[in-house]
């Protein structure tokens, strides 16, 4: 398996430290607001990960932490007369809600910064014993970024360059402009523990370096979130981590690309901030997954409710071919006889494409196109004349459906009953669209009525009633069934 790791900023072949044994930490949320589309790509990124990397047969732990003290939070609690807590657990149960309904697994472990006071202490004493951290008489904290000499490896950026931009503030006492916080001296009314160097808190930065050193033995195999954690914060949890351990921090580093709103970088202050729950309003959660997968998760994704609503279509398809493969396997019998050579290898051939894709830096984009190939490729044979009563066809289809079993663990999608989610996704269509079910469903019993009494007339003119309202019915030999158009 090839991985690109933002270090070498080149694909390299995947090996765990351990064999057969697997640790991968993800940078989590700031719990103070709904989650939004930015966590969702986060979150569905490392979830293919841990599900691929489990899929190959090996043993994942997998650490995703939540910083629960921060300004952020305490600014929300102050406005909204809470305590931080409250503030920090009312959205860290929103964000295990929204990732459930988007079937992102939860993680192993997932550390609160809280919780870990002590060891960040530690390794604050630590940094301050070699020299790489100093405290001031505020009770600040701060790291000399200048005492590692290999700081700015993973964003490739260059300390004297960094520095010619870099002010310090009136007020500040650092020694240089490029030190960042370790421990921030408590301002009134804020949350505190007790330290060496006075009532304060952590840094935003020390928080995953103790949390990912505690759970998880350094070098960490995998460590990684969205793109604009490279800088700082990636950066000095290199730093500090090292500088206090004398080890490497993690061996491969990933990181997924950002997302935009219709080709617009999204942005509170531009009015195009969508939340996970805005989304899910009127769309499946597993459309807006689905969505997620289309692009390799390195490059940036437009999102515009416009391009969701074509994956819908997409996933769509595929469900309905995997409830047609089931009513075909319902048949009773079947025909003696293979089909076609060519069918199996295609089939082969597409299989073997998916894999390929997954193994070459996790290209779900690459693994759909496969997923297409391969429902084109049934629904072919499903309208075979000469191939869809054999018993070769049977035994391809149930190739089809372990197949799709793969998909679902691997990908986290095509996991539900087809019936069920063609008929919850007809529902939430015609919610949309603002139209009544009770009224189409209560048409549909007229024209049923009209047919059984042969009144054809009112039968069509019922069935052009359904029309203008962008519905389309189907006759099949089970009923008449409708659909949004």
């Amino acid at each position: 398996m090839l991985l690109y790791n933002t270090m070498s900023r080149k694909k390299e072949t995947f090996e765990p430290r351990d064999p057969g044994k697997v640790g991968v930490y993800a940078c989590g949320i700031t719990a103070y607001d709904l989650s939004h589309i930015g966590h969702a790509r986060s979150a569905v990124v490392f979830d293919v990960l841990v599900r691929y990397l489990r899929f190959c047969g090996l043993q994942v732990t997998f650490v995703r932490n939540f910083t629960d003290v921060d300004d952020k939070i305490i600014a929300r609690a102050n406005r909204e007369g809470k305590s931080s807590t409250e503030i920090a657990q009312t959205y860290i149960d929103a964000f295990h809600e929204d990732m459930d309904r988007l079937n992102v697994c939860r993680a192993d472990i997932e550390p609160r910064a809280t919780e870990y006071i002590a060891e960040m202490q530690d390794m604050i004493k630590t940094l301050i014993e070699r020299d790489h951290a100093y405290a001031v008489p505020s009770g600040d904290v701060y790291f000399r970024v200048r005492s590692f000499p290999k700081y700015g490896k993973l964003s490739g950026r260059d300390v004297d360059d960094l520095r010619s931009g870099a002010r310090i503030a009136v007020g500040e006492e650092k020694e240089d402009p490029l030190d960042f916080a370790l421990w921030k001296s408590a301002k009134p009314g804020e949350p505190f523990w007790e330290s060496p160097w006075g009532k304060g808190r952590p840094g935003w930065h020390l928080e995953c370096s103790a949390m990912s050193k505690k759970n998880l033995s350094m070098p960490l195999d995998i460590h990684g979130g969205g793109q604009d954690l490279i800088f700082p914060h990636h950066e000095n949890e290199i730093a500090q981590s090292e500088a206090s351990t004398g080890k490497e921090f993690a061996r491969f580093w990933v990181h997924n690309g950002f997302v935009q709103i219709n080709s617009e970088k999204m942005s509170k202050s531009l009015n195009n901030f969508k939340t996970i729950r805005d989304i899910l309003e009127l769309r499946q959660p597993e459309t807006l997954r689905f969505f997620l997968l289309g692009k390799h998760y390195r490059g940036p994704i437009d999102f515009s409710f416009e391009v969701l609503d074509d994956n819908e279509k997409g996933l769509k398809r595929v469900y309905e071919t995997l409830r047609d493969a089931d009513n075909a396997l319902k048949r009773p019998s079947w025909k003696p006889g293979a089909i076609a050579p060519e069918w199996l290898e295609e089939f082969k051939n597409l299989k073997s494409s998916f894999f390929g894709a997954m193994d070459d830096d996790l290209n779900t984009a690459g693994a759909l196109g496969s997923v297409f190939g391969t429902v084109r490729l049934i629904n072919r044979l499903l309208e075979d004349k000469s191939s869809k009563n054999k018993e070769g066809c049977r035994d391809l289809l149930a190739e089809f459906k372990e197949l799709a079993g793969a998909w679902s663990q691997i990908l986290g999608v095509f996991s539900q009953p087809p019936e069920q989610f063609l008929l919850e996704l007809r529902e939430v269509r015609a919610k949309r669209l603002g139209l009544d079910v009770g009224k189409i469903e209560e048409l549909m019993q007229q024209r049923s009525h009209a047919r059984a009494e042969k009144d054809f007339a009112r039968a069509d003119m019922v069935r052009g009633m359904i029309a203008d309202m962008g519905v389309e019915v189907r006759d099949t030999p089970s009923g008449a069934v409708w659909d949004i158009a």
